[in-house]
């Protein structure tokens, strides 16, 4: 499939094909279901803990009389029930990370950027290379775009000042191509990729799936 390319400033600069086995393939929203709740998963932090009776710096020999003291017969002043005591049942650090086959994710990719593209919401760009540092030159520039919620893909490099710019705008996010993900695009309105990224996912993924 053909699709215009674009420049910063809004005009058209050729066009590009697009393999069809990264980007017409039919979306499949239980595959993108699948590895969304595979990143969230790997991302969480896991460092949730509370301490067991096992734990506690107290002592546990029984502190008062079995009888005549007028309260239950306790036996060690760990025991959850008292202030400081410990916590039955608490969570503990753990790994939430869950598997999922490595050419499962990556045909996830695959129909993510399929997704993107049977919705009209990827845009190409013939490179991303600004001489301005300035978030207020590259919010203008984006403007002229009309992106407002975007993620943005370049090379193997990102240019130092448009990336630099770009830290700021709110709801724009940019990466190397090395970092592209299912999640990342998603979670933005327009897919947005320079040649050089295209170019390079076309070769990360020539065969790769089939």
């Amino acid at each position: 499939m053909k699709t215009d390319v674009q420049t910063l400033e809004a005009k058209k600069a050729g066009t590009v094909e697009l393999s069809d086995d990264l980007f017409g393939l039919e979306p499949r929203a239980d595959i993108l279901h699948r590895m969304v709740n595979y990143q969230r998963a790997k991302r969480q932090a896991g460092t949730h803990q509370t301490k067991s009776r096992g734990e506690i710096a107290r002592t546990g020999a029984k502190f008062g009389a079995q009888k005549g003291g007028g309260g239950a017969r306790h036996g060690s002043k760990r025991a959850g029930i008292f202030i400081g005591g410990a916590k039955a049942f608490g969570p503990k650090s753990r790994s939430h990370a869950i598997g999922m086959p490595k050419k499962l994710r990556a045909l996830a990719l695959r129909h993510a950027l399929s997704t993107k593209a049977k919705a009209s919401e990827l845009i190409v760009l013939d490179n991303v290379d600004v001489k301005s540092a300035k978030t207020k030159d590259l919010q203008a520039t984006l403007k002229k775009l009309g992106l407002e919620n975007a993620l943005i893909i370049d090379g193997a490099e990102v240019n130092d000042n448009f990336a630099k710019a770009s830290r700021n705008i709110m709801n724009i996010d940019v990466l190397p191509v090395q970092g592209i993900n299912t999640y990342d695009i998603l979670r933005r309105h327009t897919l947005v990729l320079t040649k050089a990224a295209v170019e390079a996912l076309e070769t990360r993924f020539n065969g790769a799936g089939k």
